[in-house]
């Protein structure tokens, strides 16, 4: 009699512990990539659609170290980077975009990578193309934009047919504009501090490096301030001069503090 329940009481553990084992095999197969690269990169974009970005990286990556070769291994490492890119990952964006033009310089879509790492440092700072104006761009890094301008640049050379050539143009006015901005707040501590000669070199770097942006006229105005406070007449008259042919309608930018005549 104990013989018989000590073989029934074995057998029900061994069912058991079988069944535990098949548990566990089904739930590691759910989590498992599928077999077909091109299935997980389905499976990615339907996560990147659902802005489930941090999943999309996850299964991108699960790819690319199952496959990588061939075309999916390639998309998958531009997708990662757009990933990155939406989850507010700057940083990890361009060095995926990176990686990816080196990997693939004449991929069809290489074009989106640098476009990409453009973007990536060019929205740094949140709300820059709304809002950029209202922000003190005194206080921020500019080498960010200046990257993403010269990676738009680049962009739009290398592949003038791009479908992001408009939008990285765009881009580019607003750079140039906030760029200038951020170099007419310099010129105005200058200013504030006293120091003359560096004001007109700050406004002369503006008026060479950012022709056309829309801070032009404050800088030849603060220029021509900085002329007058040092005494120095014919400059001061021909900054003048260029002033009122060019921006006839903003002679109050001039008279702004002191005695214009």
């Amino acid at each position: 009699m104990f013989s018989r329940l000590l073989q029934f009481g074995l057998l029900t553990l061994l069912v058991a512990l079988l069944g535990a084992c098949a548990s566990a095999s089904k739930h590691q197969a759910a989590n498992l990539p599928d077999g077909k690269p091109e299935k997980l990169y389905e499976r990615g974009l339907k996560q990147m659609d659902k802005r489930n970005y941090s999943l999309a990286i996850e299964t991108f990556e699960k790819l690319e170290a199952k496959y990588p070769f061939g075309k999916y291994a390639q998309l998958a490492q531009l997708q990662t980077a757009y990933a990155h890119y939406k989850l507010g990952e700057p940083d990890a964006a361009i060095v995926a975009a990176d990686q990816f033009i080196k990997l693939n310089p004449q991929h069809e879509r290489v074009d989106f990578a640098y476009y990409i790492k453009a973007t990536a440092n060019a929205t740094r700072y949140k709300g820059l193309f709304d809002k950029f104006f209202h922000k003190d761009l005194g206080d921020l890094d500019p080498n960010p934009l200046k990257q993403a301008f010269s990676d738009y640049k680049q962009l739009i050379r290398r592949f003038p047919n791009s479908d992001y050539v408009e939008e990285s143009r765009q881009r580019m006015i607003d750079l140039r504009n906030a760029l200038a901005s951020h170099d007419l707040k310099i010129a105005e501590f200058y200013w504030r501090r006293g120091a003359w000669i560096a004001v007109i070199n700050r406004c002369r770097d503006i008026l060479v490096e950012y022709d056309g942006s829309t801070v032009l006229p404050h800088a030849l105005a603060l220029m021509a301030k900085a002329y007058n406070k040092l005494g120095l007449q014919e400059d001061y008259d021909e900054t003048v001069s260029v002033f009122k042919t060019n921006y006839p309608d903003k002679l109050s930018l001039l008279k702004e503090g002191w005695k214009l005549f």
